[in-house]
């Protein structure tokens, strides 16, 4: 089989299992497997983290991995450094990988900083010469230009993985591998992060991220896999992938409470245009349900429209204290103009006794949803983060000087 090119990363059929977790021996615990072992039956040793994982990015493409926390993102991305290898499948990596999966992940911590620069740099097969034409860049991005010569071990968790991220960013890797590096970091940090990202992938690297946050995702990568108890649920362009992810989040709370009561009941959740038709971009959005209450409440009524998590893109409430009597309550609102792109949206609501810190009446959670027609949301220059899929009408006029 020939070599794959530079930058390529291909996982065909990747499994990883790990040993289950060893628990203190209580006693019931022992009558529990002495009493499986009578019956014939034994308990699993171990546990699969990935199930049949198909993956291949090309030299230049960016990938992000998505999902929950426990997922198997993390794992498959140390199986692609070669941190760990799989139980059953095939990995191949192209070219120079530049990795950053934990904040000490291949910092020596005995070593100073100026070491371990160059100490990464010959593992990665570079030689000396090459990694001190980058040495200034890498001290000058993590700015420790006052404690490069000094024991990482003495380091702050947000200085290791400064270093361990311009380590990993500025020695010329074919393959970066990025887990959670904006986590630690400040906002300008974090900036700067998706700056060099931007670098990279144009001077033609390949990227695989993983990150919560799906902001920086999107505005980081062209290609996404949702990854879901070690088994692949979605994979393809970025924003159809976080599309299904969203849906799932919102899915999963609303499953978790089904029914839209605390001191106060919804019920009737309708969202639609005013015929009761499909919303359109720039077109009005009707929003009625009603509330049963058992007593008198004042109370504030907010509502949200999100993706699916509980981040809303933008929230509105009626500007004023709201007096519900005993019985039903009728509530509509209309937004006359709704900013959104074409796509799948979640209504969220809350009701709470005081508008700054007053008891939940109703606590934050998902109404229902409804898809909007129009526009398809503008493109966004890569590593520029887009907080909110607004749709925003506006003219232009292109033209040569006269």
């Amino acid at each position: 089989m020939s070599a794959p090119p530079v930058g390529t990363i291909e996982a065909t059929e990747v499994w990883k299992r790990f040993r289950s977790d060893d628990r203190p021996s209580y006693l019931q615990d022992q009558l529990a497997r002495a009493r499986d072992r009578v019956r014939g039956r034994s308990r699993p040793s171990y546990r699969w983290a990935l199930r049949e994982i198909d993956l291949r990015a090309a030299p230049g493409e960016s990938w992000a991995l998505v999902g929950a926390n426990g997922a198997g993102k993390s794992t498959l991305l140390k199986i692609l450094s070669r941190v760990m290898y799989p139980t059953a499948g095939e990995v191949r990596v192209a070219g120079r990988v530049g990795a950053l999966i934990e904040v000490r992940a291949g910092i020596s911590p005995l070593l100073t900083g100026r070491e371990n620069v160059f100490l990464t740099g010959s593992i990665m097969g570079l030689k000396r010469r090459d990694v001190a034409k980058r040495f200034d860049e890498i001290v000058t991005f993590a700015e420790l230009e006052h404690a490069i010569d000094r024991q990482v071990k003495y380091y702050s968790s947000g200085m290791q993985m400064r270093l361990g991220f311009g380590v990993a960013a500025f020695l010329e890797p074919d393959v970066l591998l990025v887990d959670e590096v904006l986590a630690v970091g400040d906002a300008i940090f974090q900036q700067r992060c998706l700056d060099r990202i931007r670098t990279v992938l144009a001077e033609g690297a390949t990227l695989m991220f993983v990150s919560h946050d799906l902001a920086a995702v999107e505005a980081s990568c062209a290609n996404g896999v949702w990854i879901h108890n070690g088994v692949i649920q979605a994979m393809g362009p970025v924003r159809d992938v976080l599309a299904a992810y969203r849906a799932a989040v919102e899915g999963e709370a609303a499953d978790s409470r089904p029914d839209i009561e605390g001191l106060l009941k919804v019920r009737d959740v309708h969202a639609s245009a005013p015929d009761g038709g499909l919303p359109s971009t720039g077109g009005p959005l009707s929003v009625s349900f009603s509330l049963h209450a058992e007593q008198r409440h004042r109370a504030w009524v907010y509502l949200g429209v999100s993706e699916g998590a509980a981040t809303p893109i933008f929230l509105i409430n009626p500007g004023r204290e709201t007096t519900l009597e005993p019985g039903e309550t009728q509530v509509q609102c209309e937004v006359q103009s709704l900013p959104l792109p074409s796509g799948r949206y979640y209504l969220w609501g809350g009701i709470y006794e005081n508008w700054t810190n007053g008891n939940e009446l109703i606590g934050w959670q998902p109404l229902t949803h409804f898809d909007v027609y129009g526009p398809e949301l503008d493109a966004a220059p890569r590593a520029v983060v887009r907080l909110s899929p607004l749709h925003v009408e506006s003219s232009w006029e292109i033209g040569q000087a006269a």
